[in-house]
């Protein structure tokens, strides 16, 4: 064989390839992997140029990925104070009085519904320690926002207004706006018109986030948004992305043919290590936005309508680009919406095996776990997830649920157990980005979840390497260690499929590889 760029020796190599599990060097050329052996046929491998890199003994894997991230989107959510340490009232008031301005703005993230005890979230309750500062606060779901009324009069917002999805400007009796902004097309009210940051500095962001996912282990990332294709083109023509990025741009209610006819031109636009490859759908929200389509209204007589006001267009927009090979993601947190996804799949006939999936899945019936495998639809879901709630059930997404469906929280193993491929992700900035603790997630649930049994070690390391590949479309280029096999690996210093979860999730990451790049080199 032609010499390779570059060898990993010494290594305790799981492949997740059935015809080799276990190895104990790989060499790379161009970007794909050219030999997988032993020490002993290093020497044999090796060029005057090859550049080889000593283990030590060291667990190598396929590449891992997150099946649900948005690292460029992202930039924006997570934008200005961080609230992910909230916990209540008191600490949320004494954060935002002492907040830095961001053009003489308040912005902030990841605050937490629990926060909020229940009650409604209202700026009545931290208006006064802004004073007239325009303040935007995300919750942590990324489905809602609090506004205060500085910035909802800068947005020209003074009632409820009418929107083609599922969104809503949320009012009290009065028709006063409280502050609570649910749903996108409500949030983008004030998005509008609250300050953003330069390209320069979200190009310096990008760059930097992107190395702090490959130094967790991280090779790729399904991307479930449109990005911003100018500022990851430009990336990606400057330096190595250190993430593969595949995006999946929003296709929203009252897209057109017009609107369809443009996503799927979309399809294959990209670059060094990203490309557009899907649509992403939202069937609902979140279950405590009230906006998750469930079976049966919620605690507080909610989340018994789709996104879609009309989910037979969604039903149409799936089979036009289903039609046109275009794969499919679609947002479903609640039972009735799984379900309607599940039935939209289930129309397009055998044909539609293996080419769309579900995101999110936080509570499903019994009934419904056969048919993703039945279906070939991948379960997508997201571990981290699990630590918004609480074992005890006073959270506020199992009171909203009640104890039946909180019972039936994030089921990965039965999904697994049911047949279904199940890819993991993290949905940063929902949730933090480092995959060694989606890993331990997914093997210990947390809260709701964490009265019933996780995947396995060797469970969870598919998730996000052979079934990411699968919920991709690419089981024959990615997700395992084997010739020809795109050289998007993983070293780290404890086996991540025998080592305590615990431990696993600050495992020491020696080596990053993306695209036979060697996008992160940790001390040995």
């Amino acid at each position: 064989m032609t010499a390779p760029d570059l060898i990993l020796a010494g290594a305790k190599v799981r492949t997740l390839d059935a015809a080799r599990p276990y190895a104990t060097a790989v060499a790379v050329r161009d970007g794909v992997i050219t030999a997988v052996g032993d020490e002993s046929d290093v020497r044999d491998w090796r060029g005057p140029g090859t550049e080889v890199i000593p283990l030590a003994g060291a667990h190598l894997v396929p590449g891992l990925v997150d099946a649900h991230s948005h690292p460029v989107w992202g930039l924006d959510m997570a934008t200005g104070v961080d609230l992910s340490g909230v916990t209540e009232i008191a600490g949320l008031r004494s954060a935002l009085a002492g907040a830095e301005r961001t053009d003489g703005w308040v912005l902030g993230y990841g605050l937490d519904h629990n926060v909020f005890g229940g009650r409604p979230v209202d700026r009545a309750l931290v208006e006064d320690v802004l004073g007239n500062t325009p303040a935007f606060l995300r919750l942590y779901d990324g489905h809602s926002a609090l506004a205060d009324g500085a910035a909802l009069a800068a947005a020209g917002v003074t009632g409820a207004r009418a929107f083609t999805q599922r969104s809503q400007v949320v009012c009290d009796a009065d028709g006063r706006p409280t502050g609570h902004l649910v749903e996108h097309a409500a949030m983008d009210l004030v998005v509008r018109v609250a300050p953003r940051p330069s390209y320069a500095a979200r190009r310096e962001r990008l760059v930097r986030l992107l190395t702090a996912m490959a130094a967790t282990g991280l090779t790729g990332a399904h991307v479930m948004d449109a990005g911003d294709a100018e500022l990851v083109g430009a990336v990606a023509r400057e330096t190595v992305l250190p993430v593969r990025l595949r995006f999946a741009p929003w296709c929203m209610p009252g897209a057109g043919e017009a609107d369809l006819a443009e996503l799927i031109a979309g399809q294959g636009r990209g670059g060094r290590h990203w490309v557009v490859d899907g649509v992403k759908f939202f069937m609902d929200g979140t279950v405590e936005g009230g906006t998750a389509w469930l079976e049966h209204a919620d605690c507080h007589g909610q989340g018994t309508a789709a996104f879609w006001p009309d989910p037979r267009a969604y039903a149409a927009a799936v089979r036009r680009l289903h039609a046109a090979g275009v794969r499919t993601a679609t947002h479903a947190i609640g039972d009735a919406a799984v379900r309607r996804v599940l039935d939209v799949v289930a129309g397009l006939g055998a044909g539609g095996r293996g080419r769309h999936r579900v995101e999110h899945i936080e509570t499903v019936p019994d009934a419904l776990l056969p048919r993703f495998a039945e279906l070939g639809v991948t379960a997508s879901m997201q571990p981290p997830h699990t630590a918004y709630t609480r074992a005890d059930g006073t959270d506020e997404w199992s009171r909203r649920l009640g104890g039946a469906r909180a019972g039936r929280a994030w089921r990965l193993r039965d999904l697994r157990d049911a047949g279904a491929t199940v890819a993991l992700g993290s949905d940063w900035p929902i949730a933090h980005y480092d995959v060694r603790a989606v890993l331990a997630d997914a093997r210990t649930p947390r809260g709701a979840a964490s009265g019933r049994a996780g995947l396995t070690g060797l469970e969870a390391l598919e998730g996000c390497t052979t079934h990411a590949a699968r919920a991709a479309g690419e089981d024959g280029s990615a997700g395992r260690i084997a010739v020809g096999h795109r050289a998007d690996l993983t070293v780290l210093g404890l086996d991540p499929v025998d080592a305590p979860p615990d431990e696993l999730a600050e495992a020491p990451v020696r080596l990053t590889v993306t695209g036979g790049h060697v996008t992160h080199h940790g001390r040995p």
